[in-house]
């Protein structure tokens, strides 16, 4: 097999046949195939796509590249939850110990930031000892255990798309729908999956804002699921705002941990409590979304949820302390108040400004070897169309020192704009999409 015959045939429109994606996923995994050559594959898939046989056989092939976790044996159902990216999404953190909590296993592999967005594995490791790089044997002693393991994508799982994804950030071809679907779902196949949740987010804020390719991106990885025999469901959220207040990595476990006493911002609430009725309901513990909103309730009110986070923290080799304490967590050295510059109405709050903003704080990445400081970001409470006055407090910066206070305040200068009237925001989950079609929320 040589590459430089299937770049060409598919720079030509041509197909790849499953054979040959095997032979060459395996040979780029092991170093055979060089970077500038699945560069150049990687673009040309960017502009001519792949068809559902190639995208199915992409998808195998990098799965087929390393192991999987074995859960077969368990009789309760495996489900996970995907998110496409956002600024103060922290839904994952409070999702995968509440599901847990409620019956249904969750084998939840996440990435870091990079970007404008966060990431959840960098959340996870501003609680003071937590270990995401957990092997493959390990999480699965953890998971019959405990129900839930919370880990990162080791060398272990699909070690293809590890490589092919760093390629891609670094030749601008990330947002490709087809390498998008088949990078996701050969990592969430190798978990051994009864059923999965997708969070697409759509807005100014997302990797892919148009709400067109949003549901091109859902229906592509809910067919990959169909394929596979793992079922699929996806729900459209807003990021055209920051998810909750908290964005940057220890506040945002912060505002987690709250979250999993019920005492979440109102909109993370709904987006936990959607994401995870569908869960359940995919992984058999509840028979319907009503029954399974239930259930996490009682979850929560009951305090099962946070004892199921103390639980994987301890497992995980992280202090269970931060969720009765979260001082515990780290803290930034200087605080210091945003306030409204006029009288008027917000009309913004742009998610790409504030997780710029974080990154220039020094709480994200340019690069994947930059070390990230866990204590620093927002708190944001401002909400588009909040009538405000001139030196109303909008948001709190928690920075390491004077000049991080000055970047945060030239950062949310940009993203929260003041103005006489505001367009309504985005509807906070819009649309559910699975198999049999797509549907308005408010219709479902």
């Amino acid at each position: 097999m040589e590459a430089r015959t299937l770049i060409e045939r598919k720079r030509d429109g041509g197909r790849i046949q499953p054979a040959e994606w095997r032979a060459l996923m395996i040979q780029y995994a092991a170093g055979d195939v060089p970077d500038y050559q699945m560069a150049a594959l990687a673009m040309a898939i960017f502009f001519v796509g792949l068809d559902r046989e190639e995208l199915g056989a992409l998808t195998n092939a990098m799965l087929d590249s390393g192991a999987s976790l074995d859960l077969d044996h368990l009789k309760m159902g495996r489900v996970d939850k995907h998110s496409t990216g956002g600024v103060g999404d922290k839904v994952s953190l409070v999702l995968a110990p509440l599901v847990a909590a409620c019956g249904v296993a969750v084998p939840m592999m996440s990435g870091r930031g990079l970007g404008h967005t966060g990431g959840t594995l960098d959340k996870l490791e501003a609680i003071p000892g937590f270990r995401t790089d957990l092997s493959l044997a390990v999480a699965t002693r953890q998971i019959e255990q405990l129900g839930c393991a919370l880990i990162g994508q080791t060398r272990e799982i699909a070690p293809a798309d590890r490589k092919l994804y760093a390629l891609r950030d670094a030749t601008a071809t990330v947002e490709s729908i087809p390498l998008i679907a088949a990078s996701i779902m050969s990592k969430k196949l190798a978990e051994g999956l009864t059923g999965l949740v997708l969070d697409v987010k759509r807005g100014s804020g997302a990797f892919l804002p148009e709400l067109d390719r949003g549901l091109e991106l859902a229906q592509t990885m809910i067919a990959l699921g169909a394929d596979h025999g793992c079922p699929v469901v996806a729900l459209l959220t807003a990021m055209d705002r920051p998810l909750g207040r908290a964005c940057g990595n220890a506040i945002e476990v912060e505002e987690s941990i709250a979250a999993l006493r019920g005492e979440g911002p109102a909109d993370l609430m709904s987006v936990t409590y959607a994401l995870g009725a569908e869960m359940l309901v995919l992984g058999g513990a509840a028979s319907d979304r009503n029954e399974a909103r239930r259930r996490m309730e009682v979850a929560i009110s009951s305090g099962r949820a946070a004892r199921k986070f103390q639980e994987i923290i301890e497992a995980q080799g992280g202090n269970p302390a931060v969720v009765d304490d979260p001082g515990l967590l780290p803290q930034a050295a200087e605080c210091e108040l945003f306030v409204a510059p006029r009288d008027g109405v917000v009309a913004q709050v742009e998610p790409r400004a504030i997780g710029r903003g974080i990154t220039a704080l020094g709480g994200g990445r340019t690069k994947v070897e930059d070390t990230v400081d866990p204590a620093v970001g927002f708190v944001i409470t401002a909400r588009p169309g909040d009538v405000v006055r001139a030196g109303e407090p909008l948001a709190t910066i928690f920075a390491r020192n004077e000049a991080g206070v000055a970047a945060g305040v030239a950062s949310l200068k940009e993203a929260i704009r003041i103005a006489d009237e505001a367009d309504p925001p985005l509807p906070l989950i819009s649309h559910r999409v699975t198999e049999a079609g797509v549907q308005l929320w408010d219709e479902d």
